[in-house]
């Protein structure tokens, strides 16, 4: 099968275009025919391996799993002996950052893992880019113990964690301010958030509304930046560590030394968030942005895109079309 593999940690040049055998499904696992995948920053921080403590997962000196793509959607074809909830044919999708696969024509994986059924109301490329920025941004939400009504600011608000935060937490029932740039402001409006702020025409931090809780999904303010927003209880949480990693070592100190407090949660997701998910955008409650699509070919154009932070939403990947 056809597939992009890279086998040295780099810069987007260390993928290349290879063939590869195809994977086996094991007793419990599925075999996927894949349709389309992303490129995300999860992808590419494990092709770059930037943030070494990435290399305890995915291989010290040189990469475990060769072929990424988090993010997946295809039709099963052909299921492990014992799997009993799928079967040849099944349209699904999900998201493994465990082995990956999603940048070839073929991946496995287990059938209680991070997979389900392709929502009723999309098609392969629209589903694809549910789950890797959704999830990030549940896991933040669900951390901050966020209430309805309450206040919650998103800097950051057109990636693909910021626009989907801006969308769960609305579904959440909070009031939303989003902070993004000037030609993305009727776009955020549209996903639901209630106060628009263009951060190249005003500065975010001379609102007079305090929130509850901000998150910044794209790792570019401060803690320190932030406190002064925030409510006497309120938390801020960023998708960065931070200059220096400032903060892992608030998130360790501000619940001792005062009331305002910065969270760093390590992200997870499985079977039950994948459903949850899948029921939001068959309900119409969710849907991902995407920005726009390459080709299997087109992959090292592809990474530049994500990696020039200029991006809005998900970049999808096309591997049928």
């Amino acid at each position: 099968m056809k597939a992009i593999v890279h086998t040295k940690y780099g810069p987007p040049e260390v993928v290349k275009l290879m063939e590869v055998p195809k994977p086996i499904p094991k007793d419990k696992e599925v075999l996927v025919k894949v349709y389309a995948s992303t490129v995300n920053r999860t992808d590419a921080g494990f092709r770059s391996a930037e943030y070494f403590i990435s290399r305890f997962w995915s291989g010290l000196l040189r990469p475990k799993y060769t072929v990424l793509g988090c993010e997946f959607s295809g039709i099963i074809e052909e299921v492990g002996k014992n799997v009993t909830t799928f079967k040849n044919g099944d349209k699904v999708f999900g998201y493994n950052d465990k082995t990956f696969g999603g940048h070839g024509e073929y991946l496995t994986i287990a059938e209680n893992e991070a997979i389900e059924f392709l929502p009723e109301n999309v098609n392969f490329y629209e589903a694809t880019p549910i789950t890797e920025g959704a999830h990030y941004a549940l896991n933040n939400i669900r951390a901050a113990k966020i209430k309805s009504g309450q206040n919650v600011l998103v800097y950051g608000a057109t990636g693909a964690i910021g626009s989907a935060a801006v969308q769960l937490l609305k579904y959440f029932g909070t009031n939303v301010t989003a902070v993004c740039n000037t030609k993305n402001v009727e776009l955020i409006k549209s996903l639901g958030a209630n106060i628009v702020i263009d951060y190249q025409t005003q500065d975010f931090t001379n609102t007079a509304t305090k929130f509850d809780f901000i998150f910044d999904a794209v790792g570019k303010s401060s803690f320190g930046q932030c406190k002064p927003l925030l409510t006497e209880k309120g938390i801020y949480i960023s998708t960065e560590l931070g200059k220096n990693a400032e903060n892992i070592f608030f998130a360790l100190t501000t619940p001792l030394f005062g009331r305002k407090r910065v969270l760093f949660p390590i992200p997870s997701i499985n079977k039950e968030d994948v459903t949850f998910l899948k029921e939001l955008v068959e309900k119409g409650m969710y849907k991902p942005v995407i920005d726009r699509y390459y080709k299997l070919e087109q992959i090292v154009e592809a990474y530049k895109y994500v990696e020039s932070g200029q991006k809005t939403g998900n970049v999808v990947l096309k591997i049928i079309e």
